[in-house]
């Protein structure tokens, strides 16, 4: 089951988001205080990101972190998954595959967008599976830094 993230939610959701960027699915670690801004924006509004927590049999066993953007290229609305997250015990029962699913069906927006570290082989073969297509895209950032 997906529900939308709650204030209840919040010890849960701090401490899976900081296991998930110590794991190898991704290439860097964030700070503890980016993930406390984000649970915030999550409480705040749903217009930049939306988040949701994974159950399965009652018990919190995942997240999901999806932020909105609009592309004149895809003619609509952007999701883009920023994070799945599924508690290594709960792993393999098919959860993010159903939550793709659940995304495709009840998202009303004209591209689903992700982006994965080039060492997570399983994460990619998962959304080849699901349809999703590479993108020959360079990306590049510029972050802002704050005292």
């Amino acid at each position: 089951m997906f529900r939308k993230i709650q204030k209840k939610d919040k010890e849960f959701y701090i401490n899976s988001a900081n296991e998930f960027y110590n794991s190898d699915a991704v290439d860097h670690k964030i700070p503890i205080k980016n993930i406390e801004k984000t649970f915030n924006e999550l409480m705040r509004s749903n217009e930049y990101a939306e988040g949701y927590i994974f159950e399965k049999d009652g018990e919190k066993v995942g997240y999901a972190l999806l932020a909105k953007s609009f592309s004149q290229e895809a003619g609509g609305i952007v999701i883009w998954l920023e994070e799945i997250y599924i508690l290594p015990q709960f792993r393999s029962l098919g959860l993010g595959g159903e939550f793709i699913s659940f995304l495709k069906e009840n998202q009303d927006c004209s591209r689903l967008r992700l982006e994965l570290s080039q060492a997570n082989n399983r994460a990619y073969n998962a959304y080849k599976k699901h349809g999703f297509e590479v993108l020959d895209y360079k990306q590049m950032i510029f972050d802002k830094k704050f005292d």
